[in-house]
């Protein structure tokens, strides 16, 4: 399962041009629309992994053609920044790209998730992080003291600033 972030002005329309043209490309690419690649924060490619896929694209308009200004001259400096970060948590840096395809690039898109999919597939699943998934979800039950004390903590916080703002 690969997710690709895409922007909506350029490389959404790219996929959309390779769809309409009938190219044909993998299926397993699941794709998420965002305005700008400078939108997205490098923590939805960390809950990606986490979430199940094996491969992840950031994909955008080319530099100097952002319709936001300079979005993706954002996204390329966070996501030079965020390589460090993957290499520290372990994450093969095969397993994500970025790429810049515009509107008019449909062919470009299909090589692209074609060859990050071929390079995915090579590799095979990642389950590195579908272990912190299932020790990140919780049941909304108060089982552990410590996440209960600090729940009541809280509430306690909460009351007193309503009765304050009610006795004004």
């Amino acid at each position: 399962k690969i997710i690709a972030f895409v922007c909506t002005w350029c490389t959404y329309a790219g996929a959309d041009l390779a769809g309409t043209s009938r190219m044909q490309y993998p299926a397993n690419v699941r794709v998420v629309k965002f305005p700008c690649t400078g939108r997205i924060d490098p923590v939805f490619i960390l809950k990606a992994f986490q979430q199940g896929a094996d491969g992840v694209l950031v994909s955008g308009c080319h530099p100097g053609d952002c319709h936001y200004i300079a979005g993706n001259f954002h996204a390329r400096r966070r996501f030079a920044a965020f390589r460090k970060l993957l290499e520290f948590t372990g994450v093969d840096l095969g397993r994500i790209q970025f790429s810049w395809v515009s509107a008019a690039e449909g062919g470009k898109w299909v090589e692209v998730v074609t060859e990050l999919t071929e390079k995915v597939r090579s590799m095979g699943p990642m389950h590195e992080f579908r272990e912190l998934a299932l020790e990140e979800q919780w049941s909304g039950t108060l089982a552990s003291p410590e996440l209960k004390q600090a729940y009541e903590a809280r509430s306690e916080e909460h009351t007193s600033e309503l009765q304050s703002r009610i006795t004004i």
